[in-house]
Formats: structure tokens, C-alpha cells, sequence
């Protein structure tokens, strides 16, 4: 670093990382919570929980078109190859 720090910069910093730190833990945790969840409803309706899961992140991104056209470019991929049935 070429810039020294103040004593306030380094609270700051150690507030950001601390902060951060915390944030990070509960992300982990409502992912486990999330992923727990999929796969018990995965299980009860005879899904595979990544499936859920890709709808969940689609859904969340509001990403279904750009999901389809990329679909779409393997579609053509593979018939471009002989490999499409």
C-alpha cells in the first residue's frame, strides 16, 4: 500500500471486515437453510433438487428468455454436429 493509514482507517477497515465477516455467515447459513428446504420438497414431489434450484435462481434473475436462447445456441450446436436427437 502506498498510503498510510490513519488510526481511523484501520477501525474502519476492521469494522468492514467484521461486518462482512457476519454478513458472509448468514449467507452461508440461509443458503444451507435454502438447500435443506429444496431437497425435502425436492423429495416429496419427485424432482432433482439442481432442477428446483435452476428454477429458484431463474425465477430470482427473472432470467427465462436468456435461459432459452442459450438453450437455443446448444440446440443448434448440436444439430449443426449430428448429435441433436
Amino acid at each position: 500500500m502506498s498510503k498510510a493509514l490513519t488510526p481511523q482507517d484501520v477501525a474502519r477497515l476492521k469494522t468492514l471486515v467484521t461486518d462482512g465477516c457476519s454478513v458472509l455467515q448468514e449467507v452461508e447459513d440461509l443458503n444451507a437453510g435454502l438447500n435443506e428446504t429444496v431437497k425435502a420438497i425436492a423429495e416429496e414431489l419427485e424432482i432433482k433438487p439442481a432442477q428446483l434450484k435452476k428454477v429458484i435462481k431463474i425465477a430470482y434473475k427473472a432470467s427465462l428468455q436468456e435461459e432459452k436462447d442459450k438453450f437455443d445456441e446448444i440446440e443448434d450446436l448440436l444439430g449443426v454436429i449430428g448429435r441433436g436427437q
